[in-house]
């Protein structure tokens, strides 16, 4: 079978006798620039259209030094915060005339650093990032070698990089004091990866909730390792099975609320009549729960749109690059998973 060959910009400058110069400056959209005839750029235009000519993005963008690709790599599409972050970062980019190729590192370092390094091997013109929160060499390293990256959610403090996240502090405050505010006391968190600064800030703020109405730290009340469901499911049977057992239970992820759920049914317990529930992270599904979930909301779409924003303003930048931390507030939603006691 013989393919038939694609028509290049050769084809249209020999067919309308003008320079490939002349017909790959009016399909750029730079016609005016160049004091191209309106006439010509009808023509090449029409010429164009009629021989369905698609423009060899890769040869141009290798041309320009520039491929019009970001890179995307996230800890666990399957996470549905994540999957709107990607959504939105994705929508975003389009806007501004950029693809963007996902990678999904399932929360391991290694795995992160591998797509990081496909991503570069491929030209990407920048990467929006949430690491998987427990090393940033490899992040410094590609960053000093000349390539734009904006750090979105999973931030490191001390980096001195662009990172757009959430107050994840006073969200948890919020959420927790309206725990104590509903006459709970013993309050359990379960904790997502101790050492990711999301964490450690909602961690922190849980603190500081019993700290300011007086309630003593229990260390044991804080339990968990990472940010998936299976960790929700045993830390909450095994907080459900103690002696004196926690009234309330503060989930720092969805996916850890999804877990803990699935624990308090199996217990044959209810939320709220025998334990109450606050969860980080809204979800479409939050208020069809049979119990609706008393959350705390983050601003999804804002933070893939300033991620967007901040990469692309580095891409284009001619100086040295503004390195800003952004944090958006989040908004706590009461609903019926919290009993007043």
């Amino acid at each position: 079978m013989i393919r038939k060959r694609q028509p290049t910009l050769k084809c249209i400058a020999d067919k309308l006798h003008v320079s490939v110069s002349t017909v790959s400056r009016v399909l750029s959209g730079q016609a005016k620039r160049y004091r191209i005839s309106k006439k010509t750029k009808a023509a090449v235009l029409e010429e164009a259209k009629r021989l369905d000519f698609a423009p060899n993005q890769l040869a141009r963008g290798l041309r320009l030094k520039r491929t019009h690709t970001l890179g995307l790599v996230i800890p666990d599409i399957s996470n549905p915060f994540f999957a709107s972050l990607a959504r939105y970062v994705e929508l975003e980019a389009r806007k501004s005339g950029y693809a963007v190729f996902l990678c999904d590192s399932e929360e391991r370092t290694d795995i992160e650093v591998a797509s990081m390094r496909l991503m570069q091997s491929r030209k990407v013109d920048g990467i929006i990032t949430s690491p998987v929160g427990q090393s940033s060499e490899h992040l410094s390293a590609l960053h000093e070698a000349g390539l734009p990256i904006v750090i979105v959610d999973r931030y490191f403090p001390r980096m001195n990089l662009p990172f757009v996240t959430s107050d994840n502090f006073n969200g948890a405050l919020q959420g927790v004091s309206h725990l104590i505010e509903n006459g709970h006391k013993n309050i359990a968190c379960i904790q997502g990866m101790p050492t990711s600064a999301p964490n450690i800030d909602r961690v922190n703020g849980y603190k500081a909730a019993l700290s300011e109405h007086h309630i003593k730290l229990q260390d044991n009340l804080i339990i968990g390792d990472d940010f998936g469901k299976r960790n929700g499911y045993i830390s909450t049977k095994l907080l459900l099975k103690r002696t004196l057992r926690p009234t309330a239970l503060f989930s720092v992820g969805n996916l850890i609320t999804l877990g803990a759920l699935q624990a308090v049914a199996e217990e044959g317990l209810k939320v709220p009549d025998d334990v109450s529930l606050v969860s980080f992270d809204e979800q479409p599904y939050s208020a069809f729960l049979s119990t609706p979930m008393t959350t705390i909301a983050q601003q999804v779409e804002t933070m893939g749109q300033i991620a967007v924003s901040l990469l692309l303003g580095q891409i284009e930048a001619t100086g040295t690059p503004e390195c800003p931390g952004i944090q958006l507030p989040t908004q706590l939603i009461k609903r019926q998973s919290v009993k007043s006691i």
